[in-house]
């Protein structure tokens, strides 16, 4: 039963691990990179698709993103969906390609992104404390029906809060990185 419950457990808290991950690449820390571009979609010819797909993205400077559409007809369509997302940087365009310029943070915006970092990371340990409470239910409705004992629900408890603490250190890790990529500009 416990390698039932530790892997559900550890596969729930994998998610939310990567969702962690995906929602830190949004966090825009002055510095250009293609994963900004990640959630926004263009319409290409009426399907919309990911500026990856229509377009080569690439950072030949640490501030700068490049978009080279393989459809020049593309540009403006790109350009319309960048700017609809709102990144905050204005995008500009030769009629080849589209440049989007990245100044550097304040000191005020360095600290209001290292607590939306923070924000986040506490998000995710919120998330994985709620699966490691629904775990220790079902456990404890185990026990109560008598499908096993004081001292089985006991141990299985304890593993579940091992890897509660395992899946809450990494995201102290995760969260310490960013941080760490924030303050290093």
């Amino acid at each position: 039963m416990m390698e039932d419950i530790g892997h559900n457990l550890e596969e729930s808290m994998e998610k939310t691990i990567e969702s962690l991950k995906r929602q830190l690449t949004r966090v825009r820390t002055g510095q250009a990179s293609p994963t900004l571009l990640e959630g926004i979609r263009v319409d290409y010819y009426g399907t919309p698709s990911p500026i990856a797909q229509v377009a080569q993205v690439s950072t030949p400077e640490a501030r700068l993103l490049q978009i080279r559409p393989f459809d020049k007809s593309m540009i403006a369509p790109i350009e319309k969906a960048i700017l609809s997302a709102n990144l905050g940087p204005t995008p500009s365009n030769d009629g080849t390609m589209i440049r989007i310029p990245f100044p550097a943070l304040t000191e005020e915006k360095i600290k209001e992104k290292a607590r939306e970092i923070k924000k986040i990371g506490e998000d995710a340990k919120v998330a994985i404390r709620n699966d490691r409470r629904h775990q220790n239910d079902e456990i404890k409705k185990s026990e109560k029906d008598k499908e096993m004992s004081e001292d089985e629900s006991k141990k299985l408890q304890g593993e579940v809060q091992t890897i509660t603490d395992k899946f809450t250190a990494r995201v102290d890790e995760i969260v310490a990185q960013k941080e760490q990529e924030l303050f290093s500009l």
